[in-house]
């Protein structure tokens, strides 16, 4: 049977319409159910932060209600990414939590959220305050820098401490080692200094020159 052009356009927008109207009620259906969802970001407060993978240092800003972090997303006012987030970064937000063997999303009951500290001859960590843990470190590198200090050798000033060395982290920027080298030069003084790339071993420790006088 021949179909004229004017008769095939009809059969079509009628097949068209009753598909449409079939599906009307479960398209309205889903859009009532959106509708109900409260927005997220409701009752939030937002604390700015830099995401803790690479060097590149891009600002994130991070909503907490109650106490919890609900949602994280680049930061449009960070010079660096100017609100962009890679993959990596964008799923930052999954640090806190961890997968059940069932396949579950839950919180990480074993994260840290105060410093630890394990005593000479103890096999157990215990909670200490930021305030203890800056002293105790601060009374340990005195106490090493004391013992280790060579002011001269061989009659020639030197300024050198054999007892610590410097170990920066991948993710620090070259500003951030620069700052960590100069004050491990000054503070210690430090002579091994180093910085292990993401996927490089550690290079050779730089030697730096010894300083004029003890600080």
């Amino acid at each position: 049977m021949g179909i004229s052009r004017r008769s095939f356009f009809k059969r079509s927008m009628a097949l068209g319409t009753s598909g449409f109207v079939a599906a009307a009620p479960s398209l309205a259906h889903a859009a009532a159910d959106t509708a109900k969802k409260p927005y997220k970001l409701v009752s939030t407060q937002e604390f700015t932060n830099i995401c803790c993978y690479c060097a590149g240092g891009c600002g994130v800003i991070c909503s907490v209600r109650n106490g919890e972090l609900v949602n994280l997303e680049g930061d449009p006012d960070h010079p660096v990414n100017k609100g962009g987030l890679c993959p990596k970064g964008a799923t930052m937000f999954n640090l806190r939590n961890v997968v059940t063997p069932d396949r579950k999303v839950k919180h990480n009951e074993s994260r840290l959220l105060k410093p630890q500290v394990r005593r000479p001859g103890s096999d157990k960590w215990e909670d200490i305050s930021w305030e203890d843990a800056f002293n105790e470190i601060a009374r340990h590198v005195k106490k090493t820098r004391d013992e280790n200090f060579v002011e001269y050798e061989d009659g020639v000033l030197v300024n050198r401490n054999d007892g610590m060395a410097s170990i920066g982290a991948a993710q620090l920027q070259t500003e951030e080692l620069g700052s960590c080298r100069s004050s491990a030069a000054r503070l210690a003084p430090c002579r091994s200094i180093t910085r292990p790339a993401p996927a490089t071993p550690p290079r050779r420790p730089v030697l730096p020159r010894p300083l004029a006088a003890a600080p």
